[in-house]
């Protein structure tokens, strides 16, 4: 069995290629609501589930160059999958996400401040963990087999690079703050590709 191959490029070159490419198309794979707390300047919001189920029509819609942008590389890295059985090769994920563009100086819009998916998990999982010690400790011993759950589910999550938790804290009125876009909103508010 191989293993992909992740394409990644760092945020210095990407803020270089926006400034000498018109053909640059940044695509952030992540939730409307944290695309509405930071994203990159001039990039578009097309949600993974979104672009799962609309690969080959977003795909002809792509240019020579595509940047991937998510949280941490996860969810651009599946994006990156998804559009290379498209035929789309020249897709790159974003080295360190959005909050890495961010940090290395990069262009960015800033919104309301909701926790960023990965933090929420890291906020659930602990305080579930914490909470079944404490329970199992001064109220039944039972308790403790949620922290065993937490800890399968969490080494599930990491092993099939899928996160259930973090597919459940998006449905979470705090995370919906920020109308999830269509098929018909997030493909057509792309560029066409020039010939």
């Amino acid at each position: 069995m191989t293993t992909p191959t992740i394409t990644t490029v760092e945020p210095t070159t990407v803020r270089g290629w926006i400034d000498r490419h018109d053909d640059l198309l940044i695509l952030d794979v992540r939730s409307a609501a944290e695309f509405e707390t930071l994203h990159i300047s001039g990039s578009y919001n097309v949600p993974l589930p979104l672009l799962a189920e609309h690969t080959a029509e977003l795909a002809s819609r792509l240019g020579e160059r595509v940047v991937l942008v998510c949280q941490s590389g996860v969810r651009a890295e599946q994006a990156r999958v998804k559009l290379a059985g498209a035929g789309i090769d020249t897709a790159y994920v974003l080295t360190g996400g959005a909050p890495g563009y961010a940090a290395a100086g990069g262009d960015v819009v800033r919104g309301a401040g909701t926790w960023a998916m990965e933090r929420q998990v890291r906020m659930a999982a602990g305080s579930l963990v914490l909470a079944s010690i404490l329970g199992g400790r001064f109220v039944s011993p039972k308790l403790r087999a949620v922290a065993g759950v937490i800890g399968g589910g969490l080494a599930f999550s990491a092993a099939s690079n899928t996160c259930a938790m973090g597919q459940a804290l998006a449905k979470m009125p705090w995370n919906r703050t920020a109308e999830e876009p269509t098929a018909a909103s997030a493909i057509g508010q792309l560029p066409r590709p020039t010939a």
